[in-house]
């Protein structure tokens, strides 16, 4: 297998391994920053088989009133989840979204920070599904039996301290839209812009709609930022969800990438970390 076929899965490769003899356990992590964890598109129509992820309650943590906004998940709460959905260590976990799939995105960096050996995420969605004349179902399933015993720590998670050194030493990405980075836009942040030293790679760019674009399209789009294997590099977003799926996408080049999971709403928490406004790394560097 590739890089890429070993994070991505197409709809003829998913339906082949159904009609195999498998253990397939589908996971729909639809996902709307509007009304996350929102079970009314599952409840309209889902993959047959597939069990609902609500990313809010089995892939983070309760967030604190100040700080990181998603944070991951213990292993106990994460456990409880794996069992539910019937994940054993032999499963093949494929989890899809729709649109850009930022909730696949976060699924796949959870299961995989968490041992899941195979995690797939189903490369167009729940739209290439249909495109295809998937057959959609009201149908939920039972809950299973999983025996899968997580073991956090395999994706390698940094903090602020971290953050802030490999944006002065290496490259620090940031995975938000330009509003976001260049501080015209929050999300309900007290404070706005971009850490310091850190370059705007919206995660948007690397996706057709809800497809991963092509191993030679992605390499151009990240080219020229200093990737390489010797330099230290990390990715952060508003809250831990682009920044995964930004993981997930470069894992498809051979690309690993350190993940600021509490990204910029912890960062914008800390009243001594700088903050930098503008287009540019640097620019308009400002205190709290």
């Amino acid at each position: 297998m590739t890089p890429r076929t070993e994070t991505l899965i197409s709809v003829d490769e998913l339906r082949a391994a159904l009609d195999s003899d498998r253990d397939v356990v589908l996971l729909d992590v639809r996902f709307e920053s509007s009304d996350p964890g929102s079970r009314e598109g599952y409840r309209e129509g889902h993959l047959p088989g597939a069990h609902f992820v609500d990313l809010t309650t089995d892939l983070q943590e309760k967030s604190p009133q100040r700080g990181a906004r998603r944070p991951l998940p213990a292993a106990e709460r994460l456990q409880g989840s794996l069992a539910r959905w019937g994940v054993d260590q032999e499963s093949l976990v494929v989890v899809y979204s729709e649109g850009i799939p930022a909730g696949a995105g976060r699924a796949w960096f959870v299961l995989k920070w968490a041992g899941v050996p195979e995690v797939r995420v189903l490369d167009g969605g729940l739209d290439a599904w249909v495109a295809a004349e998937g057959e959609l179902t009201r149908d939920v399933p039972e809950d299973g039996h999983g025996t899968f015993e997580p073991t956090p720590g395999r994706l390698n998670v940094i903090d602020a301290d971290r953050a802030q050194q490999i944006a002065a030493s290496g490259v620090l990405l940031d995975a938000r839209s330009s509003q976001f980075y260049t501080g015209a836009a929050t999300r309900g942040e007290e404070r706005s812009g971009h850490i310091p030293g850190a370059v705007n790679t919206p995660i948007a760019t690397a996706f057709d709609g809800g497809y991963l674009k092509s191993e030679r399209e992605l390499v151009a789009l990240f080219a020229g930022l200093g990737l390489s294997n010797g330099t230290p590099k990390a990715v952060y977003c508003g809250g831990g969800v682009a920044a995964g799926l930004t993981a997930m996408a470069l894992s498809t080049i051979d690309i690993p990438i350190d993940v600021y999971i509490g990204s910029w709403s912890d960062w914008e928490s800390q009243p001594e970390r700088p903050t930098a406004l503008g287009p540019t790394p640097a620019a308009h560097t400002v205190k709290a």
